[in-house]
């Protein structure tokens, strides 16, 4: 095969594959399987989609590095992109820079409050993007009911349904929520 025909050929094939913005919105559709009312990308999770010769790489960061869900994320990827032509996948996983609430959108944590777990109150990287701010601990938060919107409420235990969440009572509407901490 000459050299134009072998350049036209990955031409051919470049243009084939979807665009990585395409990739991205279909992304965006995989439920995160803890939290279903909110994409694996809304979570902040996707870190990345390239594509490297034939093969789409999505790099995806877990919310900690024990997190169970990662292979139903990983197989949810892999079937997401299948259904729609692309199986030469490679989820990749990246720890550093560890995830952190910040990277939630802000459509992820306001399907979290549709849902009835109140989102993150506070940021958790200062500008420099390295070190968490001072003073922010859970007795200062004032985190606002999912239910009725009130800020009288109160901790009732640092974990919640999962080890990610605590567990919240308003004082308003007397409903206990869970809310997804900072980290």
């Amino acid at each position: 095969m000459s050299i134009v025909n072998t350049v036209s050929a990955m031409t051919a094939a470049a243009q084939a594959r979807p665009a990585v913005e395409q990739v991205w919105s279909w992304l965006d559709t995989v439920p995160d399987p803890e939290i279903p009312v909110i994409s694996v990308v809304d979570l902040g999770i996707v870190r990345d989609v390239a594509w490297v010769d034939d093969a789409c790489v999505v790099t995806i960061t877990p919310t900690y590095s024990g997190c169970p869900a990662m292979t139903m994320i990983r197989a949810g990827i892999e079937t997401a992109l299948g259904a729609r032509g692309v199986h030469n996948v490679l989820v990749q996983t990246r720890l550093a820079p560890a995830w952190t609430t910040d990277w939630m959108t802000a459509r992820g944590k306001a399907s979290l409050t549709g849902y009835g777990i109140a989102p993150p109150a506070q940021q958790v990287i200062d500008i420099s993007g390295i070190s968490r701010k001072a003073g922010r601990g859970p007795a200062a938060l004032v985190v606002a009911c999912p239910h009725c919107g009130s800020r009288h409420t109160r901790l009732v235990s640092q974990f919640g349904s999962t080890a990610c969440k605590a567990l919240y009572r308003c004082g308003d509407c007397k409903e206990p929520f869970d809310y997804f901490k900072a980290h």
